[in-house]
């Protein structure tokens, strides 16, 4: 199997293209400083990663921007912290300024010359359009959690993208899924049979971060540690 085998990239956007590891810790500073004890940036991350995740379960149709303020209060009375629910709205406003990747811009600029980009996120309309205008590239298809009524992992968040991509004349042999999250991305295409590549942005932390422990670990067809080394990956592949 080779990269060059494939006609689609399918992205997930945030933990893969943006830093939104560092958009969280810096988004939730406004209550992370009032805490009487010290948390660790692992800390932090892993306490959203479960408020986010239920959160998302149980209000699966819920906006991202909705959904992050919910978060926070969460985080807040765990942490026994009083918060406003218009503190809480600010910190789900944040995310549509959480930063790329320093290689993000580069990567995708170039795998637009050779594949059809499409992107398969956990966020709404208006959120990833902030992120959008800071990729650089036009993506060939853009499902968000608020087109589908559903956040990944569950299943009908790829049943979508697939009856979608379908449409332009993709079919799921041609789809390469491209992500960081084991938890939201890369379990669903294992049980979807979707050819996948890890992004493994964690490579050198460790634990999970902002996702959820996935439990047994998933397969997968590719692995680089940064989309830039993808990058070189192809070009290796169309110089051989």
């Amino acid at each position: 199997m080779k990269l060059s085998d494939f006609k689609a990239l399918t992205f997930d956007v945030y933990g893969t293209l943006l830093d939104w590891e560092t958009g969280m810790v810096t988004g939730l500073k406004p209550l992370t400083v009032r805490v009487s004890r010290n948390l660790t940036r692992d800390d932090i991350l892993e306490a959203h990663a479960f408020y986010e995740s239920t959160t998302q379960r149980y209000t699966p149709s819920k906006k991202y921007y909705e959904l992050l303020p919910v978060v926070y209060r969460r985080l807040a009375e765990e942490w026994g912290v009083e918060v406003t629910w218009e503190e809480c709205e600010a910190y789900g406003r944040s995310a549509r300024h959480w930063p790329a990747f320093d290689d993000t811009i580069e990567a995708l600029t170039y795998l637009k010359k050779h594949f059809k980009l499409v992107v398969l996120t956990n966020t709404d309309n208006l959120t990833f359009s902030g992120a959008n205008t800071r990729l650089g590239v036009h993506f060939d298809g853009v499902y968000t959690a608020e087109d589908v009524g559903s956040y990944k992992p569950f299943d009908r968040n790829f049943d979508y993208m697939l009856e979608m991509l379908a449409r332009q004349g993709i079919q799921k042999h041609e789809i390469l899924h491209t992500a960081e999250s084991m938890f939201h991305d890369h379990a669903p295409a294992n049980k979807y049979g979707l050819s996948n590549c890890w992004i493994y942005r964690r490579h050198d932390q460790e634990g999970f971060g902002a996702t959820m422990n996935p439990g047994e670990m998933p397969k997968y067809d590719f692995r680089f540690n940064s989309m830039m080394d993808m990058v070189k990956a192809h070009q290796a592949e169309l110089a051989g």
